[in-house]
C-alpha cells in the first residue's frame, strides 16, 4: 500500500498536517502559559482584597487565601508604595522573574518551551498589571511545578486533537486522491496494457474520457501515439506483403530478362546501323534490370547487398541516365543538360548511383510532363575537400505539401498520381550505404533541386 501513489500521499498528508499542528502548538502553549499566569495574578489580587478590608487577618485565613491563589506571597504597588499584602514561607530562592507587561510573542514562546523542558520545580516571580486599575502593578511568587503540569496537560490535549484531525484529513484526502487521480491513472495504465496486447487492433485505442485536465491531456497524447503506431504497423504489414510479392515477381522477371539478354546478344550482330547503335543501350538497360531484380530478391530476404565501391567516371553514368530519360520523354518539350566536369571520378557503386540519379531525373521528368509545359532538367556535379556533390535541378511545378512532409517515406511522399514514393526512399537508402546523403535543397514554383553528397574520405576501420 505504501508504495502506491495514494499510500504515499496518505503518509505525506499525515506528516504535513502534524507539522502544521506543531507550528500551531507552540503559540497555543505560550498563550496558555500567559493566561495561566494572568489567572494567578487575578486570584492573588482577589485574595489581597480581604486584607485591604481588614488590617488584621487570621493566619489560617491568610494561608487559605494563598493556597486558593496558589502563590507564596502577594505584593501590591499602589499610591507609590510597595506593600506586602499576603505572605508565606518561600521554600527556596527565586529562580526567575517574568514581567507580563513587556512580554512579546517570541519571548512568550521561548519561555513556554523552556518551562516544558525544565522538569525541576522552581520559584518564580511574576509581575503584571492589576485588573480594574487596582494599583500600579501586582507581584506574586509561585511554584513552577503546577504551571508545567497544566501546560503538559494542555499540550497533550492539543496533540491528541491534532492527531485526530490529521488522520481524518488524511483519510478524506486518500479517498479523494484515489477517486480523482489514482483511478484515472489506473484506467490509463489498463488502456496501455490492453493496447499492447494487440496494437494492430484499432478497437483497443483509448478514448479520452477523464474530466481532469492533466489526465485528459495524457489520454489524448496516448491516443495520438496509438493511432500513429497502429497506422505504422499496418503500413509495415502491407510493406512486408508487398515485399514478398515483389520478390516473387522479381524472381520470374529475372529469368525473363536473362532470356532477353540472350536475344540481345544476337541483335548486336545486326548489319543495320541504327540497331547496332541502339543495341548497346538496350543491353545496358537489360543488365541493369537483371541486377535490380537480383537486388530486390536480396532485399526481400533482408540481405540488401552493400555497395561495390570502385572509382568510375561520373559523366558516363550521368550520360546513360540522360539518354534513357530523353528517350522516355519522347515528343514532350523537355531539354536535358549535363554539367559534369570532364574526367571527374567518384568512388561508389556505379549501378547504385545510376539508380539514384535515374529515380531523381525520372521524378523530375514526370512532374514536368504532368504540367503540359516545356521544362529543363540539369545534372550538375562538383567536388570539394570533403564531398562529391551532385545536384539534380528541374523547372517543374515543385513538390506539393504532402510530398514535402513525407519526402522519404514509402507510399507517403509520392508526387504524382499513381506513384508510390519508393524512388526517393530507395535512393536515400542506397546513398546511406555509401556513407552519403540526399537532401531537398529548394522547391517552389521555379522547380526543385536535390543534392547528393558522397564522402571523399573512406570510413575509419578499427
Amino acid at each position: 500500500m505504501f508504495r502506491s501513489l495514494s499510500g504515499r500521499f496518505l503518509i505525506l498528508t499525515v506528516i504535513f498536517v502534524m507539522l502544521a499542528e506543531i507550528l500551531i502548538f507552540l503559540p497555543s502553549v505560550a498563550r496558555f502559559r500567559q493566561e495561566y499566569l494572568l489567572d494567578r495574578l487575578e486570584r492573588a489580587q482577589i485574595a489581597s482584597l480581604a486584607l485591604l478590608a481588614d488590617d488584621e487577618l487570621d493566619p489560617d485565613l491568610e494561608a487559605e487565601l494563598l493556597e486558593n491563589a496558589r502563590v507564596y506571597n502577594v505584593v501590591l504597588h499602589r499610591d507609590d508604595m510597595r506593600q506586602l499584602v499576603l505572605a508565606s514561607p518561600i521554600p527556596e530562592t527565586i529562580s526567575a522573574s517574568f514581567d507580563l507587561r513587556e512580554a512579546t510573542a517570541w519571548s512568550l514562546i521561548g519561555q513556554a518551551v523552556r518551562r516544558l523542558l525544565t522538569p525541576r520545580d522552581e520559584v518564580l516571580r511574576v509581575i503584571g498589571v492589576p485588573s480594574s486599575d487596582a494599583g500600579m502593578l501586582i507581584e506574586v511568587t509561585m511554584s513552577s511545578a503546577p504551571l508545567r503540569m497544566a501546560m503538559l496537560d494542555y499540550g497533550m490535549r492539543i496533540l491528541l486533537l491534532s492527531a485526530v484531525i490529521s488522520v481524518i484529513t488524511a483519510i478524506l484526502l486518500f479517498f479523494a486522491v484515489r477517486r480523482l487521480l489514482v483511478t484515472p491513472i489506473h484506467d490509463v495504465v489498463a488502456a496501455v496494457q490492453t493496447y499492447a496486447a494487440a496494437p494492430e487492433d484499432a478497437r483497443r485505442i483509448i478514448e479520452p474520457r477523464s474530466g481532469i485536465t492533466e489526465v485528459r491531456e495524457a489520454e489524448e497524447a496516448l491516443r495520438s501515439m496509438q493511432v500513429e503506431l497502429t497506422a505504422a504497423l499496418k503500413q509495415k504489414e502491407r510493406l512486408a506483403q508487398l515485399g514478398q510479392g515483389v520478390a516473387k515477381i522479381s524472381h520470374d522477371l529475372r529469368n525473363i530478362l536473362t532470356s532477353a539478354q540472350l536475344f540481345g546478344d544476337r541483335i548486336e550482330t545486326s548489319e543495320d546501323p541504327v540497331v547496332r547503335r541502339l543495341a548497346p543501350k538496350l543491353m545496358n538497360s537489360v543488365s541493369r534490370a537483371i541486377n535490380l531484380s537480383e537486388a530486390t530478391l536480396a532485399f526481400g530476404r533482408s540481405e540488401e547487398p552493400p555497395p561495390k565501391l570502385s572509382r568510375f567516371l561520373l559523366e558516363d553514368v550521368v550520360h546513360d541516365v540522360i539518354e534513357s530519360e530523353r528517350l522516355a520523354a519522347g515528343d514532350h518539350d523537355i531539354s536535358f543538360a549535363e554539367d559534369v566536369p570532364s574526367g571527374l571520378q567518384v568512388r561508389g557503386d556505379p549501378e547504385q548511383i545510376y539508380r539514384v540519379l535515374s529515380n531523381l531525373v525520372r521524378n523530375a521528368r514526370q512532374a514536368i510532363v504532368a504540367t503540359g509545359e516545356p521544362g529543363e532538367i540539369c545534372i550538375h556535379a562538383e567536388e570539394d575537400a570533403e564531398y562529391w556533390r551532385i545536384e539534380v535541378r528541374d523547372t517543374g511545378p515543385g513538390l506539393p505539401p504532402k510530398a514535402r512532409d513525407h519526402l522519404f517515406e514509402p507510399f507517403q511522399g509520392y508526387t504524382s498520381k499513381g506513384g508510390s514514393g519508393l524512388g526517393l526512399t530507395i535512393s536515400l537508402e542506397l546513398l546511406r550505404g555509401h556513407g552519403g546523403d540526399l537532401k531537398l535543397i529548394e522547391t517552389g514554383e521555379g522547380g526543385c533541386t536535390f543534392e547528393i553528397r558522397l564522402p571523399q574520405a573512406a570510413a575509419l576501420t578499427v
